[in-house]
């Protein structure tokens, strides 16, 4: 089920995996591309190619880049740099997305937010809910970018993703 008003939009799922075995995958930048559906671009949003920083997310303030690809963007390839504003083991984490337009380390945020909420539901079962927020987006850049940037579903395809990553691996 996808929710989407002007501000925001969410999708949630339940997936057949422990609340801190989820949140571990999802701290894990290197686990980011996969969430996205880098591998099938038809899923996620496709636009995550890998880790530039690959420490685990382990507090508030926390920044950790990403190289990114997107057709419509000036550089086709370019890094984001996300700012960890959300962390509550195994509850939430979420990061507010940015850049280094100058690449002087002067950072400069859009004002949109990816944002995980898991909640216990029993032992091997958690429901996750993933929100895209793009309240705080001032006028200047909604005049040149539409919100959301993707299809709703996209965000049900990554938590599909999250799902497959985190299910628990049975030996053969």
């Amino acid at each position: 089920m996808h929710i989407v008003d002007q501000e925001h939009v969410s999708a949630s799922l339940r997936i057949s995996a422990s609340a801190p075995h989820v949140f571990a995958v999802l701290a894990d930048p290197m686990m980011h591309s996969a969430i996205d559906g880098r591998s099938s671009v038809a899923d996620g949003t496709g636009r995550i190619q890998q880790a530039v920083d690959q420490a685990r997310l382990t507090e508030v303030g926390q920044m950790f880049r990403m190289g990114m690809n997107h057709p419509n963007h000036p550089e086709g390839n370019y890094q984001t740099v996300n700012k960890v504003h959300v962390f509550d083991p195994p509850r939430a984490i979420g990061w507010r997305t940015g850049h280094d337009p100058k690449g002087d380390g002067q950072l400069e945020f859009g004002g949109w937010f990816w944002r995980y909420d898991l909640m216990f539901v029993d032992q091997s079962e958690t429901e996750v809910t993933l929100t895209y927020d793009w309240a705080a987006v001032p006028q200047s850049i909604r005049e040149y970018l539409r919100f959301p940037p993707f299809a709703p579903e996209r965000l049900t395809n990554s938590l599909q993703h999250l799902a497959e990553l985190a299910a628990p691996k049975l030996n053969t």
